[in-house]
């Protein structure tokens, strides 16, 4: 009588561990803060006025590579991604590019950048919000603007491509980019799948590393490039 008495008691404390060991935490606290809009609510033209579109928009593969996805057939898997920001520096006497030595003395810094993650550029000493205001603020003429190469070197981002399994590129509207002037990059990115968003904003209200960044483009079929929202979901 009494080792029957014993087994149920056991077995009772037995049911009562298990089930608090999956009751979930209430005081677990909440893994990011606070999110940052990145979406640009300035329009580039006035036609682009009157149809309500922000200039912030996704560069999908298929505007680069035909047959490769359009902004609509991204996996959504590959829309929302850790995201990394990489400081662009002006200065005449450094690379208008970020290099592999740029991403050496992030990485020592901040730590290895995550796989399959965004990484954004911002211009340091430039604040994107003023930039997007004003395009006539900007030193440079509309036609030097247009034909400014990517803002990373091609082997660097061929790094972050293969090693690190980037799966798009960020850029804030006072950092253009024009992917006609490398077409070996072009297809590269389109081969691995990745994308570029451009003329985004507020990137100086960002981290370095730990936010979240989820990206929405239109659902259309159109190669070339589609209005976006991009959201951080920062710690």
């Amino acid at each position: 009588m009494r080792i029957r008495s014993f087994i149920i008691a056991y077995a009772l404390v037995l049911a009562i561990l298990l089930f608090a060991d999956r009751r979930p935490s209430s005081t677990q606290p909440n893994r990011y803060s606070h999110v940052v809009d990145l979406t640009d609510g300035q329009t580039a033209t006035p036609a682009q006025a009157q149809a309500s579109e922000s200039r912030t928009r996704i560069i999908a593969p298929a505007a680069l590579i035909p047959g490769t996805w359009t902004a609509g057939q991204i996996p959504p898997e590959r829309l929302v991604a850790p995201l990394v920001v990489m400081d662009l520096n002006p200065a005449p006497e450094r690379s208008p590019q970020i290099t592999l030595d740029d991403i050496a003395a992030w990485e020592s810094q901040h730590g290895v950048i995550p796989q399959g993650a965004v990484v954004a550029i911002r211009r340091t000493g430039v604040h994107d919000d003023l930039a997007t205001n004003d395009l006539a603020t900007d030193d440079r003429t509309t036609s030097d603007r247009l034909t400014m190469s990517f803002p990373i070197a091609p082997d660097a981002a061929e790094f972050l491509m293969d090693a690190r399994y980037t799966i798009g590129f960020a850029f804030a509207a006072e950092t253009p980019v024009n992917l006609t002037s490398d077409r070996a990059l072009a297809r590269q990115l389109a081969l691995h799948g990745s994308y570029v968003v451009e003329g985004a904003a507020r990137f100086t209200a960002l981290p370095a590393t730990g936010s979240l960044v989820i990206v929405a483009p239109a659902k259309n079929k159109k190669p070339g490039t589609a209005p976006v929202r991009i959201l951080a979901m920062v710690r």
